[in-house]
């Protein structure tokens, strides 16, 4: 039986959702609170010790109180799962389930079993409005599913750079922030180019709409590790016409492990990459920033990652 604290955590939990993604004009965005959502149960199950079979388990259970399978046909192109904004309201759901989970503990597994019965009152309570469980369900999976493969990614990469590249190759955190920044920014040039397919002349100038939304990620994952937010992210950058000057040799070194743990995953779309490559670049950018003896000034270790981030964008989209 739930104790009163908790059964107003469990209340609280789920107001939070609505109002994370409500929207003035449009009222609740349905794909958005699934975002949110799944950011708790993702985030739920890094506090036990596999949480990929953790996460595995909590789409079982919610799958037995819906009395339905997640829907496994082709996904409308409409459905844009947009990764950026994928990790944006994942990250605000795990916060949410961070600050949550506190009154539950003593109980971990408990905590679970709310969540499952909310996700099933939310999911049931859409389907009244013409909107199929079976097909909730199945976009909830999705976006956990992104979320946990964007915090491991996140982590393998920063690991696996220290170790391989630092310990054996003598590369500094500089040189590690340098290259995954490097790898976002050649990842996202590399998009555009496979879908827009323009010819190079028609192509004056990258777009910054999408290397913005690019960045906002590696710095968002940065603040949250405990980098000082500020002003200065862009300080001492080239100027636009000055020649781009990517950091080529740091991308070469890190792009055998970069592939081969999204061939481990797999994580085959390149948008997907390009954002689990900034996650791990703002992390990294934690590592050579914080601390009482950080290696490199944040002031100075900000504008480094900006660069290498933005200059091999340009170069390769304007190279190719």
């Amino acid at each position: 039986m739930l104790s009163v604290e908790k059964a107003e955590v469990a209340h609280l939990l789920q107001m939070s959702l609505s109002k994370m993604a409500y929207d003035a004009e449009r009222g609740t965005d349905i794909r958005l609170m699934l975002q949110v959502m799944g950011g708790v149960l993702t985030e739920t199950a890094f506090f036990f010790e596999e949480p990929d079979e953790t996460l595995a388990a909590m789409f079982t259970k919610i799958s037995a109180v819906l009395g339905c399978d997640a829907y496994e046909g082709e996904l409308p192109v409409w459905l844009d799962l947009d990764p950026v904004q994928i990790d944006t309201y994942t990250e605000r759901g795990r916060e949410l389930a961070r600050m949550a989970i506190h009154d539950w503990a003593d109980c971990e597994f408990g905590f679970v079993d709310m969540l499952v019965m909310v996700c099933h009152h939310v999911i049931s309570s859409w389907e009244e409005e013409g909107i199929p469980r079976s097909e909730t369900f199945r976009l909830l999976i999705e976006y956990a599913t992104r979320c946990m493969c964007f915090e491991v990614a996140a982590q393998e990469l920063c690991d696996v750079l220290i170790e391989k590249k630092m310990g054996r190759d003598g590369w500094t955190l500089g040189d590690c922030l340098g290259g995954l920044s490097g790898a976002a920014g050649w990842r996202l040039a590399k998009l555009n180019l496979l879908k827009k397919k323009l010819p190079k002349d028609s192509v004056p100038h990258p777009e910054t709409a999408d290397l913005d939304h690019l960045v906002t990620v590696m710095t968002a994952e940065a603040t949250r590790m405990g980098v000082p937010a500020g002003s200065d992210w862009k300080f001492g950058l080239a100027a636009n016409d000055a020649p781009v000057n990517p950091p080529i040799e740091l991308l070469e070194g890190v792009e055998p492990y970069a592939q081969l743990f999204f061939s481990a995953v797999p994580m085959s779309d390149v948008r997907d990459q390009a954002v689990a490559c900034a996650k791990a670049a703002g992390r990294m950018l934690a590592v050579v920033a914080t601390g009482d003896e950080p290696e490199i000034a944040d002031v100075i270790a900000k504008p480094l990652a900006m660069m290498a981030i933005t200059e091999t964008y340009h170069a390769f989209w304007l190279g190719y």
